[in-house]
């Protein structure tokens, strides 16, 4: 799973590099899908996050902040970089961090992320896959980004990492709100990367089928069940409790 994750990995850091050099002024100060962020604010907070990998005493101290405040800090303090510098950043430690992160295959240790929960040290370059996939292809392209495609591919390949980082994460992230099912709800995954998640417990109370990219969208609050043409059967508070759900 690891080489894999770091194979997709690889993919993701040239499709990026590939975009990142033809992007015109005003696309890198065009607004992301991530609220508040510019394209540029985006680039940089991959590669803000590959420094946590390489050299965490590069970045500004966020030791205490959750997750969420802790990456819009770092964001926030790097703002002035230009985007070729951006870029150039990003290119260089990438290139450092994806090595590190490789070296991980086969590590069973659990690692504490803050908020984020408490992962095997090899399960590491699927978040990076996840954060990766994630972002260039929900909030760079449209419809929630700003630019025009074409918009690299979602094959099983790339998925798969990405569904792994989120089936492991799911019950970390959303302790309160999975402890409100009463029975079990059934997510299947029909397309590349294709499985089925189990949440909850007891007899089956809801099923859910969705394509895997829409999975990630919609458990990534980037997109609702209509308009990803997700189908949902079964018990509404069960269903409702599954539209909720939020991995970051």
């Amino acid at each position: 799973m690891t080489a894999t994750a770091v194979d997709t990995l690889r993919a993701d850091q040239a499709a990026l590099l590939d975009i990142g050099a033809r992007l015109t002024g005003p696309q890198w100060e065009a607004s992301s899908g991530c609220p508040g962020w510019s394209v540029k604010d985006l680039v940089s907070h991959l590669g803000a996050l590959y420094w946590l990998a390489v050299d965490p005493a590069a970045l500004p101290d966020t030791t205490g902040l959750p997750t969420e405040q802790a990456q819009a800090a770092l964001v926030a303090a790097r703002r002035g970089m230009p985007a070729a510098e951006v870029l150039a950043d990003y290119e260089s430690v990438s290139a450092r961090a994806v090595d590190v992160l490789a070296s991980l295959a086969g590590l069973h240790d659990e690692v504490p992320l803050g908020d984020l929960g408490r992962y095997p040290a090899r399960l590491l370059p699927s978040a990076y896959s996840f954060d990766h996939y994630t972002h260039i292809r929900a909030d760079l392209f449209a419809p929630r980004g700003p630019l025009p495609g074409p918009v690299p591919p979602a094959s099983p390949d790339r998925l798969g990492p990405v569904l792994d980082w989120i089936e492991a994460a799911l019950p970390q992230q959303n302790t309160g709100r999975l402890g409100a099912l009463s029975g079990t709800v059934l997510i299947s995954l029909d397309g590349p990367g294709d499985r089925v998640i189990q949440l909850g417990q007891g007899e089956p109370a809801a099923r859910i089928s969705s394509a895997p990219d829409a999975f990630v969208r919609w458990v990534t609050q980037r997109g609702g069940w209509a308009e990803l043409r997700v189908q949902a059967t079964g018990d509404e508070a069960q269903l409702s409790v599954a539209r909720a759900l939020h991995v970051f």
